[in-house]
């Protein structure tokens, strides 16, 4: 396959379709429709996300939510080894050479089964590491088979349609999806057990029907093929973006394990529902950085420009603070609007007000390294700011001993974080693009 184009100044003339903003053709307005296109399958699951987090976070005992948090944290970074990052390159197929996803998809499958054993060693040593103490074997596998195979695919699904370009049928299967985990929530409201145990079956049942959904109704269909070339030419780019996504989610989850570690599975409870309030600003800030993320391995200059860096930073901020604070003024005046367990953590969320901005613009940077197709260098830094994060949030569990304190703390966290990823990310961004 040929290699992208660089964003580097060209003496030639850009082609109109790449003058295009975010080189999708047809100007502003196919621009604007095609966000709304995309973010209506934000939205829907936004709607779905939070009647879900509020059944499950009431239904559940706080501690007990801390633990299905925390697993399920882990089961999101875990879900990074299957197929050994061969998402990235079917991703880039689907967005550049679509009538390629048969070939991709095939390496896909067959990546997935050779990572199946990796992952039972990693799931089992996670287990080892946090949940022994708390949490039964099988209940946690479930939950791990749920987030890592199941779910994991069906968003691979979704990207798919996504890098066709298929953003109405991507934000169909993703509201979809989401729906079903709400009215699993819902059935295990009335079912009379109310312990993670019996949630671990109701969760893993919903996800497996969302997959079959997303494979039946969703997946383009292609003829399956095989290309051992084709895996030779891009094997180092799917471990590197496997290795990268990994560390990714590490430092993105780390907070997660690291309260259960040191704090226990109330302290996990309190602090999952506030970063679950947190994640919910996100949705908005991943539809952006997927359609940026289209432009920039296009080569169309979509990131050309200190202007353009600034108002992309801060828009990503500015919209990540509004969310937050529009929740928190909520909360504050209707504490119990989300019911009794999220009440007890209604009151810490305007502490935290800062946390959403700076964590978003961290993951936006991870995106702006991967679209360039410098995947060893995002390795490299998701694994430096890991280690920022957990030194410092290791600092802060031992250092403060109130929850006020604590949750106050992590402003200064992920600010390190964020300052860290600033330097790291846009000094790599002066080399020349790797893209597909």
């Amino acid at each position: 396959m040929k290699t992208g184009k660089s964003e580097a100044v060209s003496p030639h003339p850009v082609p109109a379709a790449e003058r295009m903003p975010f080189g999708i053709p047809g100007g502003w307005i196919h621009l604007a429709r095609s966000y709304l296109s995309a973010i209506s399958g934000a939205v829907g699951r936004l709607v779905f996300s939070l009647a879900y987090f509020i059944l499950l976070a009431n239904t559940l005992t706080i501690s007990d939510f801390g633990l299905f948090a925390t697993s399920s944290a882990a089961g999101v970074m875990l879900s990074r080894i299957v197929a050994l990052g061969f998402s990235s390159p079917l991703y880039r197929a689907a967005t550049m050479r679509p009538q390629l996803i048969g070939l991709y998809s095939g390496g896909y499958l067959l990546l997935g089964f050779v990572s199946l054993p990796l992952l039972a060693i990693a799931s089992y040593a996670t287990f080892l590491l946090f949940f022994a103490s708390n949490l039964a074997p099988g209940v946690f596998a479930a939950i791990i088979v749920a987030e890592a195979l199941l779910w994991r695919t069906t968003e691979v699904v979704v990207i798919v349609n996504n890098g066709m370009n298929r953003f109405g049928r991507a934000a169909v299967l993703v509201i979809a999806g989401t729906l079903l985990r709400a009215l699993a929530a819902a059935a295990f409201v009335w079912w009379p057990d109310h312990t993670i145990e019996a949630w671990a079956w109701f969760y893993l049942a919903a996800n497996a029907l969302a997959l079959t959904v997303a494979v039946v109704f969703f997946y383009p269909r292609q003829r399956l093929r095989l290309s051992l070339p084709v895996f030779r030419r891009r094997m180092a780019d799917s471990l590197a973006v496997s290795g990268a996504e990994i560390l990714f989610y590490l430092q993105m989850e780390l907070d997660k394990l690291l309260v259960l570690a040191l704090g226990g599975p109330h302290l996990a409870g309190i602090y999952a529902i506030i970063m679950r309030l947190v994640d919910l600003t996100a949705i908005p800030v991943r539809t952006f950085n997927m359609m940026l993320v289209q432009a920039l391995m296009r080569g169309t200059g979509a990131l050309r420009g200190v202007t353009r860096k600034l108002a992309f930073e801060s828009g990503i901020f500015a919209v990540s603070l509004a969310g937050l604070l529009a929740l928190a003024v909520i909360l504050h005046f209707f504490p119990r609007a989300l019911g009794g367990n999220v009440a007890e953590a209604a009151p810490l969320v305007l502490l935290v007000l800062l946390v959403p901005g700076l964590r978003n613009l961290a993951e936006y940077h991870a995106e702006l390294l991967y679209a360039r197709g410098r995947t060893g260098l995002r390795a490299i830094n998701l694994a430096l700011l890991g280690g920022v994060k957990a030194v410092m949030l290791t600092w802060a569990l031992t250092r403060f001993q109130s929850t006020d304190e604590l949750v106050w703390s992590l402003n200064g966290v992920f600010a390190a974080i964020y300052l860290a990823s600033l330097l790291l990310t846009y000094s790599a961004l002066r080399m020349p693009s790797r893209a597909l």
